[in-house]
């Protein structure tokens, strides 16, 4: 029903199954249980691993990688919902359950070790970058329009967050043992500057 352009409320959705009102709510009492059922991760709080990285590099590519794998897993419903959140009567658009913002937080929790090396003007706003270049509406261009496969699209989203964290870092004078670390091939013994 989502990928129609709808968002049903439980007694909609029990039509549709042709199970029972009583039966449905007894599952789903009401329509926030049967959204998140269908699509959990709206209550996701997190995208980072229970051992999280310590480099802010690992960090944001496991988020990236994560809200990518959610993104391309539930594309139909994820595209209903940008045309939705496009029309141009708004009335609806608060209640678009997968429209919420959430991959803000879950991107700036991935930068977190980020606060006080950086202001946080220019923490949000790259937060705000990467979230730009990556999701449902940069899937959309990038296979629609570039002609990319998802794999490629995919590959570029996380290519494009990581190069907005290092153009970050560097003009905020912040470029880190972890991060240059992570950048090196294994095995290299090259020396690294100290910062």
């Amino acid at each position: 029903m989502v990928t129609q352009g709808q968002t049903p409320t439980v007694d909609e959705a029990a039509a549709r199954a042709s199970v029972s009102r009583t039966t449905a709510y007894r599952y789903f009492p009401n329509q926030r249980e049967l959204l998140v059922a269908a699509h959990p991760e709206i209550e996701a709080r997190s995208l980072l691993p229970e051992t999280a990285p310590s480099d802010v590099a690992a960090r944001l590519d496991s988020v990236i990688t994560a809200f990518l794998r959610l993104i391309v897993d539930t594309e139909a419903q994820q595209r209903t919902m940008l045309r939705l959140s496009l029309d141009p009567h708004p009335g609806h658009r608060g209640e678009l359950p997968l429209r919420k913002g959430r991959a803000i937080g879950w991107i700036g929790e991935a930068l977190s070790p980020l606060r006080g090396v950086m202001p946080e003007r220019d923490l949000r706003r790259l937060i705000f970058a990467i979230r730009s270049a990556a999701g449902i509406e940069a899937l959309v261009w990038l296979t629609d329009i570039a002609g990319l496969s998802r794999k490629e699209a995919v590959q570029l989203m996380r290519w494009s967050a990581r190069a907005l964290l290092l153009s970050a870092l560097a003009n905020a004078g912040a470029v880190g043992h972890q991060i240059r670390r992570a950048r090196q091939p294994k095995g290299s013994s090259r020396r690294r500057s100290p910062t």
